[in-house]
C-alpha cells in the first residue's frame, strides 16, 4: 500500500488562506493602479481637446471680428484716410477711393492736397498743420476734384494719432447735395423777400408763410395771415366766387393768374395781379402753393400790356366782350340823346369747325385773323368790330337813321357787305378755302333794357339765320321771343318724357326686291300728354342740343338689342335685322363702343342682326376717330349704314376707307322719281357707287309703284317707305309680319 498524505492541519490551512488573500489584494491593487493611471490619462486628453476647441473658437471669433472690422472700415458710408506728417496717403478704405474715383494702389503715397481745388489748398494746409501740432479734432469743408475732373464738396474731420507716429486720420464725406440745397435755400430766401407780396400755403390752402412785402401790401402781419386762406384778402365787390374758381383751377391745372380786387386791412380796396402756382412733391401731387401779389402796372409798358390783355382779343387784336360792353353802353346813351338808331350784328362762321377739324387749329387761327381784317375793312371807322371767342364776331353800328325802316335798310346793307367779304376765297396754308357766315341783327334806340338783352335778341336772330340754311341774315322780331319761350317749354317737357314713360318705339319694315320683310328701322316717337304725338323733327334736334339724346339713345339701343333677342326665339323673326339711328353726340362719346358691347352681352342679342345708321356729318367730324369706332363695331359683328346719303359733303376717298356695309338713299331724291331727271341721275349714281364699293343700298321714302319700278330697274334691291308700311308700334308690326308670312293674324 502506498503512503497516505497527511492532511494539513488547521494552522496550515489558515496560513495558506491568508497567503492567497494577500496575493489577491496585491493583484487587485496593481490592477486599480493601472486603471487610475489610464483614467488620469483620459482626463488629461479630454482637457487638452477642450483647450484646443476653446482656442479654435477664440481664433474664429477673432477672425470674425477682424472681418467685421474690415467690412466696416472698407464699406463705411464715409471715406477713411491715413496721412503721413508730410501729407501723403498711407492708407485708404474702399469708400475713400470711390469718392475720389481713383484706384487704391494709385492713391497710396499720393499727396492728399493734389485732390484739393487750388483755391481751397491754403485752408487745407492750415487745418492739416493745426491737427498735427495741437492734436484733437479739426474739421473743414473743401472743394475736391476727382480723377475724372468732376468736383464735389467734401466735409473733412482730421484727428491726429499718437505723437510718435505723427500720422493724421481723416474722415471724408460727400456733402454736395447738402451744399446745393443750402444754396437753393439762400436763393429762395432772397427771392422770397422780393418787392412782390408772397405767400406759401399748404395743399389745403392754409397760409404757412408770408414775406415782408405781403405785409406792406395787405396790412396783415405774418401772425395774422398764417393759418388763414388767401380768401381773407377778397374784396366784397367780387365775393368768394373768384377764390373758389381760383382754387378749382389750381386743382385742375396747377396754375392760375389774373386780376383781382383785394381789401387792405385798413379796408382800402385796390386791384392787383395775382399768380398762384403749385409746388409738386415726389409723387406728382401738389404739396404747397406759392402766391405772388404784384402791381398791375409798374411802368407804362406793363400798364399798356395789361390794358390790351384785359380789353382786346389776343389772336385778332379786336375788342373783346368787356370792351364791347363798354362801347354798347356808351352807344345806348348816345342813341337816346341823338334819336338815331344803332344796330348789333352777331356773326357765326358757318364752315369754321370743318376747317379747324380737317386742317388744324393753326390754319383755323390764320383764317380767323383774315376774317377779322375783312370785317373791319367792310365797316365805317366809327363802328366797332369785336370777337367774343371761337368763330363768333359782333359788329356794332352807330349813327344810323332816325327812321326805323331806313335804319333797317342801312343795317341790312352793312351786313350784306360783310357777308360778301367773308364769302370771298381765302388762301390758307394747305390750299384755298371758301367760307360763309350767318348774321343775326337787332336794332336799338332808347333801349332801357340791359346790354344782355341786346345780346339775347341778336343771338335769337342768328339762331334763326343758321336754321334758315346758313349764309344768310335775319333781323330780330318779337315773334322770335315767342319761339324761344316755346323752345324752353318744349325742353322742360322733354326732360320728363323718358322718366314718365312717354317715349315710344315704332318699327318700319324694310323689304327686299322679292317683297319679303328682311328687317325694320326702329324709330322714336314722343307721346306727350299735353302736346300729343310730337314729330321727331321737333324734339330730336332739341335732345341733341341739350345732351338728353345720350340717355335716350342708350335706352333705344338697349330696347333694340332686347328686341333682337326676343325675335330670335321665333322662326319668322329670327332672321330680321334691326336698324337704329345713332345721334352724332352719342356716337362721339369715348365710351360709345364699350357701352354697346355691354348692352349686347347683357341682352344676349346676336350683333349680326343689329345695324347702326350714321349720317354724313358724323363721318366728317373726325375721320380718324370715326374709322376706329366703325372698325370696332364691325369686329363686334354690328353693321354700319350711311344714312341720308347724298345730302351732305361726303368725300369719296373717305367713303372708300370707312368700314361701311350699306348706303341709304335719302327720301328727298326718291320723292320726285322718276319725273325729275336730276334726282334720277343722283339715284343712279349712288346705286352704281355702292355696287362698285361692294356695299348694299337701300332706298328710303318709297311711296309709289313708279318709284319702286325705277329703283328696281336700276338694281336697287332693298326698300323702305309708306308703300310697304308706315312705322308701327311693336304689336302692330308683329301682326304685319304674321300677315306677310300668311299666318293667322289672331295668333300670338
Amino acid at each position: 500500500m502506498g503512503s497516505r498524505a497527511t492532511p494539513p492541519n488547521s494552522a496550515q490551512l489558515r496560513t495558506n488562506a491568508e497567503g492567497r488573500l494577500a496575493a489577491r489584494r496585491l493583484e487587485t491593487a496593481q490592477t486599480r493602479s493601472t486603471e487610475d493611471l489610464l483614467h488620469e490619462l483620459q482626463v488629461h486628453q479630454i482637457e487638452l481637446e477642450m483647450q484646443n476647441e476653446s482656442l479654435r473658437q477664440a481664433q474664429f471669433a477673432l477672425e470674425e471680428s477682424r472681418d467685421r472690422y474690415v467690412d466696416l472700415y472698407e464699406f463705411a458710408p464715409i471715406g477713411y484716410f491715413t496721412l503721413s506728417r508730410n501729407g501723403l496717403i498711407v492708407a485708404v478704405n474702399l469708400t475713400g477711393a470711390t469718392l475720389l474715383r481713383e484706384e487704391r494702389a494709385i492713391l497710396l503715397e499720393r499727396r492728399f492736397a493734389s485732390y484739393v481745388e487750388p483755391h481751397d489748398r491754403e485752408r487745407w494746409q492750415r487745418n492739416f498743420a493745426l491737427a498735427l501740432q495741437q492734436g484733437g479734432k479739426q474739421s473743414c469743408d473743401l472743394l475736391l476734384r476727382r480723377r475724372d475732373g468732376t468736383l464735389f464738396h467734401g466735409h473733412l474731420l482730421c484727428n491726429a494719432t499718437d505723437s510718435i507716429a505723427q500720422q493724421l486720420r481723416i474722415t471724408l464725406s460727400d456733402i454736395t447735395e447738402q451744399k446745393q440745397a443750402e444754396e437753393q435755400l439762400r436763393i429762395a430766401a432772397i427771392a422770397f423777400e422780393t418787392q412782390d407780396g408772397m405767400m406759401i400755403t399748404d395743399s389745403e390752402g392754409s397760409i404757412l408763410r408770408v414775406n415782408q412785402a405781403f405785409t406792406q401790401r395787405t396790412g396783415y402781419a405774418a401772425a395774422e395771415a398764417i393759418g388763414k386762406t388767401p380768401a381773407m384778402l377778397g374784396a366784397a365787390r367780387q365775393g368768394a366766387v373768384l377764390f373758389q374758381q381760383l382754387w378749382q383751377a389750381l386743382q385742375e391745372d396747377g396754375h392760375w393768374q389774373g386780376e383781382i380786387w383785394i381789401q387792405h386791412k385798413n379796408d382800402k380796396v385796390y386791384a392787383v395781379w395775382l399768380t398762384f402756382s403749385a409746388v409738386l412733391g415726389p409723387d406728382g401731387t401738389a404739396s404747397h402753393y406759392v402766391g405772388i401779389i404784384a402791381d398791375l402796372a409798374r411802368n407804362k409798358e406793363a400798364e399798356a400790356e395789361i390794358h390790351r390783355m384785359a380789353y382786346f382779343d389776343p389772336l385778332t387784336q379786336l375788342p373783346n366782350r368787356r370792351l364791347l360792353n363798354d362801347r354798347i353802353g356808351q352807344a345806348l346813351v348816345s342813341s337816346r340823346r341823338s334819336g338815331q338808331h344803332g344796330a348789333l350784328l352777331m356773326l357765326d362762321l358757318d364752315n369754321f369747325k370743318e376747317l379747324n377739324d380737317t386742317r388744324g387749329h393753326d390754319v383755323g387761327d390764320e383764317y380767323l385773323i383774315e376774317i377779322a381784317q375783312r370785317i373791319q375793312a367792310s365797316v365805317r371807322a366809327g363802328d366797332t368790330v369785336a370777337r367774343l371767342g371761337g368763330d363768333e364776331f359782333v359788329v356794332m353800328l352807330e349813327e344810323l337813321s332816325e327812321d326805323a325802316q331806313e335804319a333797317v335798310i342801312q343795317a341790312d346793307q352793312a351786313a350784306e357787305k360783310i357777308r360778301a367779304a367773308i364769302a370771298r376765297s381765302c388762301e390758307l396754308v394747305g390750299g384755298e378755302f371758301r367760307g360763309t357766315t350767318s348774321i343775326g341783327i337787332t336794332l336799338f334806340l332808347n333801349h332801357a333794357d340791359p346790354v344782355s338783352i341786346l345780346y339775347k335778341h341778336a343771338d335769337m336772330a342768328l339762331y334763326k339765320a343758321k336754321h334758315s340754311g346758313r349764309n344768310c341774315l335775319r333781323f330780330y322780331d318779337p315773334a322770335m321771343q315767342v319761339a324761344l319761350d316755346e323752345h324752353s317749354a318744349l325742353e322742360a317737357d322733354l326732360r320728363l318724357a323718358m322718366p314718365h314713360g312717354q317715349l315710344r318705339l315704332h318699327y318700319q319694315p324694310q323689304i327686299d326686291s322679292g317683297g319679303r320683310v328682311i328687317g325694320a328701322e326702329m324709330l322714336l316717337r314722343w307721346a306727350s300728354p299735353e302736346r300729343g304725338l310730337v314729330p321727331p323733327a321737333s324734339f330730336i334736334p332739341l335732345a341733341e342740343e341739350t345732351a338728353l339724346i345720350l340717355p335716350i339713345g342708350q335706352w333705344v339701343l338697349t330696347a333694340a338689342c332686347n328686341q333682337i333677342k326676343a325675335w330670335s326665339a321665333a322662326a319668322t323673326t329670327a332672321g330680321l335685322r334691326l336698324a337704329v339711328n345713332v345721334s352724332a353726340r352719342q356716337f362721339r362719346q369715348p365710351e360709345f363702343v364699350a357701352q354697346l358691347r355691354e348692352i349686347l352681352q347683357q341682352s344676349g342679342a346676336n350683333p349680326n342682326r343689329l345695324e347702326i345708321e350714321l349720317t354724313e356729318g358724323m363721318m366728317l367730324h373726325d375721320i380718324g376717330e370715326t374709322f376706329e369706332k366703325m372698325r370696332a363695331l364691325r369686329e363686334l359683328g354690328i353693321g354700319c349704314a350711311l344714312d341720308n346719303f347724298g345730302t351732305g359733303h361726303s368725300s369719296l376717298s373717305y367713303l372708300a376707307q370707312l368700314p361701311l356695309d350699306q348706303l341709304k338713299i335719302d327720301l328727298s331724291f326718291v320723292h320726285n322719281l322718276p319725273a325729275s331727271p336730276n334726282d334720277a341721275i343722283v339715284v343712279q349714281t349712288i346705286i352704281t357707287l355702292a355696287r362698285s364699293l361692294g356695299l348694299d343700298v337701300i332706298a328710303g321714302g318709297v311711296e309709289t309703284e313708279e318709284q319702286l319700278r325705277f329703283l328696281k330697274d336700276h338694281h336697287c334691291e332693298t326698300f323702305q317707305g309708306f308703300l310697304f308700311g308706315r312705322p308701327l308700334p311693336l304689336d302692330e308690326f308683329e301682326a304685319f309680319l304674321r300677315r306677310q308670312a300668311g299666318e293667322d293674324p289672331a295668333q300670338p
